[in-house]
């Protein structure tokens, strides 16, 4: 039997990646998922956004597993369509027990910007990363709460949530802002949840080989930070984690094992905060 058997999951940005890589790795735990995803571009991130292909592509993986899955597009900065994604997700399988806050994304730039663009991506990151987290958040607990059986959000933050990481730019400041943000609102509701017996923790992985991290923007950024490279560099002889390493991480923080973890910034890093 899978440590999740009779569960289901809600994971935001299910169709690649990181959530892909989640709902695959909980389906193969017993749980059934609720997945969201924009399916649509973002300009100023300046790499694509996941596809309604790749959205059923995971749904695809899912089942491979032996999971259910009901997959939508909801953008995660519309809360109405995303509530009403997860309201039917719920009303579908009958209970909500995982949160997983993963969508997120990242506007880093290395170039000359206008006061006009570098607004531009401060308000992206923040509206996706942080107003989109709470939404989810906001969505989720009172199905969570309503189920009377406990419950676990994990929200995805960042190494940049612990760390001061990002450089000058709207973009890279709005992407340490929001994840330092993520942290706050995941402690602050671990303390009001916990009478619910409902348990928040965030994961805050290295860079990891996704196409957020692995694009000629993102490249480019790191290139030209401070002590860069191609990536920036881990104490351990690992240059990127795959996302199997960070849903590793998540399958253990919503399981029993983890069942008195909560409030936890968990690092999945090569050690690269504690370098810093």
């Amino acid at each position: 039997m899978g440590s999740l058997n009779g569960q289901v999951a809600f994971i935001t940005g299910v169709a690649r990646g990181q959530g892909r890589s989640h709902a695959v790795r909980l389906a193969a735990e017993g749980a059934d998922i609720i997945g969201v995803d924009i399916c649509a571009d973002i300009s100023s991130t300046g790499y694509p956004m996941g596809s309604r292909e790749e959205l059923d592509e995971t749904v695809a993986l899912v089942e491979a597993q032996g999971g259910k899955m009901l997959a939508s597009i909801a953008d995660v900065r519309d809360f109405p369509t995303l509530k009403a994604a997860l309201d039917a997700g719920v009303e579908h399988f009958g209970r909500l027990d995982i949160v997983c806050v993963n969508a997120g994304i990242a506007t880093m730039a290395f170039r000359e910007l206008t006061d006009d663009e570098d607004l531009q991506l401060w308000t992206d990151v923040l509206d996706v990363n942080l107003v989109g987290a709470f939404h989810t958040a906001k969505a989720a607990i009172p199905h969570l709460i309503a189920g009377n059986r406990g419950g676990s959000i994990v929200f995805t933050s960042s190494t940049a949530g612990l760390i001061g990481f990002g450089g000058t730019q709207g973009g890279g400041l709005g992407y340490a802002a929001s994840k330092h943000g993520i942290v706050g609102l995941m402690r602050t509701l671990a303390n009001a949840l916990a009478p619910h017996s409902i348990r928040v923790n965030s994961v805050h992985p290295t860079g990891v080989n996704t196409m957020m991290a692995v694009n000629p923007a993102m490249t480019e950024f790191l290139q030209n930070y401070p002590g860069g490279g191609p990536h920036l560099q881990n104490p351990l002889p690992v240059q990127l984690l795959e996302p199997e390493d960070i849903s590793a991480a998540i399958a253990y923080l919503v399981s029993d094992t983890g069942k008195y973890v909560t409030g936890v910034t968990l690092p999945v890093d090569a050690g690269f905060c504690n370098k810093l």
